[in-house]
């Protein structure tokens, strides 16, 4: 896929259309100041604040149920085999955030709506209806996470805990009516609760460091089955509706043309996306590490469902460890399915020009998660699986994505460097490989 030439230029200033975002004056006009100092040394952490948000919730996406599954299985099944998938996949997701943040900066647009204005129709409303399967692919990982963190937690049907779900996500995207900064500040909270319940989960454990250490830097697998695990925790840490809804969140967050303000702007987003995404990739790793030291140490390898490693904690660590999980699953299925309905939004009006209640595209993405508990599907198998179709959406957002920002004629001032553009291209040609390989093992009758 290529750019049209002909295009007139996205970088120009627009209004901002996504109904993700109302205005928040009182943080708009700190940052404003902030990019109005000139000639100022270091970045204080007092005006770091007002740029702080989009990349944390954006980060929601790499610590969803999915990753949950994934990495749990990957560390029952492997040990620290797959940890160097953890590893390079989150150091991936930082450079594709900060192309994210950094597109919706330069341009006033979202990666969809860049799409709609530079391919041709047929190839638009192609990856319009891609996108959307990996929408419900999401949201039926992040609802199905949630139900089951209830269910854990208090005890009650997975059915009940599905409907739970709905109402408590309904309330959260209600904050958006009161603009960006509220529904940042309770996702933030999200974020944080799962990263302080792994973090006792890892002081719990006794993990090996030598091992631990090795396997994160050095790439191996062990078997057919690793390499499907390891796609399966590629697609759940590169997400491409996060990397859709990221360029949404900068679009109109805080406007500027100028070259000098927009060139700060990105720095601070830079910060934004580095402490986001280390803190997700901490939790990831934690997850790989509490399975392969409780787990895999103890010969439990077949444990394969989140509702085993729940039980199975309690034995281990003490019934404190089996509480502080569910209660990480909760706060993740919630966090992650409402920033999955709003990622469903910006692709819908990014790719079609259209807008729906959201209301009403949560109560139709419910639908599925709804007939999975009612068929009685195994949810952790469900999970995993839905984060392999992920993986398979992950070029048609990451090749536009590393086109777009890599164009001067689109960017302007913030145009990929050489370096950073041969980064982006290399990782994305590496997805499509693994991806290849897997479909290839599949058709052998894995």
């Amino acid at each position: 896929m290529q750019a049209k030439t002909g295009d007139k230029r996205i970088g120009r200033a627009v209004p901002v259309k996504p109904a993700l975002r109302h205005a928040d004056g009182k943080t708009v006009a700190a940052a404003q100041r902030v990019l109005a100092v000139q000639g100022s040394r270091g970045i204080r952490i007092r005006s770091l604040v007002p740029f702080l948000g989009p990349a944390f919730i954006a980060s929601v996406a790499y610590v969803d149920p999915g990753n949950f599954a994934t990495n749990i299985q990957g560390g029952a099944q492997f040990g620290y085999t797959l940890l160097w998938v953890i590893v390079a996949s989150n150091l991936i997701a930082m450079l594709i955030q900060t192309l994210s943040a950094k597109l919706g900066i330069a341009t006033g647009k979202n990666l969809a709506e860049c799409c709609r204005e530079n391919f041709p129709r047929p190839a638009v409303y192609s990856m319009w209806c891609l996108m959307e399967l990996v929408a419900m692919a999401t949201d039926l990982a992040e609802f199905l996470g949630a139900a089951l963190g209830f269910q854990l937690l208090l005890g009650i049907p997975l059915f009940v805990g599905g409907l739970l779900t709905a109402v408590i996500t309904f309330l959260i995207l209600g904050l958006e009516r009161y603009g960006f900064r509220p529904i940042e500040g309770v996702i933030a909270v999200f974020v944080f609760i799962i990263a302080i319940c792994y973090l006792i989960e890892t002081l719990l454990e006794k993990p090996q460091w030598n091992l631990l250490m090795y396997h994160a830097v050095v790439p191996s697998f062990s078997g057919p089955e690793s390499v499907f695990l390891a796609a399966g925790i590629l697609g759940a840490t590169v997400m491409p509706h996060a990397t859709f809804l990221h360029s949404a969140l900068t679009q109109g967050r805080i406007m500027t043309r100028d070259p000098v303000k927009l060139k700060r702007l990105f720095r601070f987003e830079i910060i934004d996306v580095t402490l986001a995404m280390g803190l997700a990739g901490f939790v990831n790793m934690a997850m790989l590490i509490m399975a392969a030291a409780t787990f895999y140490q103890h010969g439990l390898t077949g444990v394969g469902t989140l509702q085993e490693a729940h039980l199975t904690l309690k034995p281990l660590l003490g019934a404190a460890a089996g509480w502080i999980f569910a209660l990480s699953l909760l706060a993740s299925g919630l966090s992650s399915s409402t920033v999955g309905t709003s990622a469903g939004q910006v692709i819908m009006q990014g790719f079609l020009q259209k807008h729906i209640p959201i209301w009403i595209r949560r109560m139709v993405t419910m639908l599925p998660s709804l007939v999975v508990i009612a068929l009685g599907l195994d949810a952790t198998n469900t999970l995993v699986f839905s984060q392999v179709v992920l993986s398979f959406g992950l070029p048609f957002a990451l090749v536009p994505l590393v086109l777009f920002t890599s164009s001067k004629h689109i960017m302007g001032v913030l145009v990929n460097r050489r370096l950073t553009a041969v980064a982006a291209g290399i990782c994305t040609v590496l997805i499509v490989m693994l991806n290849g390989y897997l479909v290839y093992q599949i058709m052998m009758g894995m």
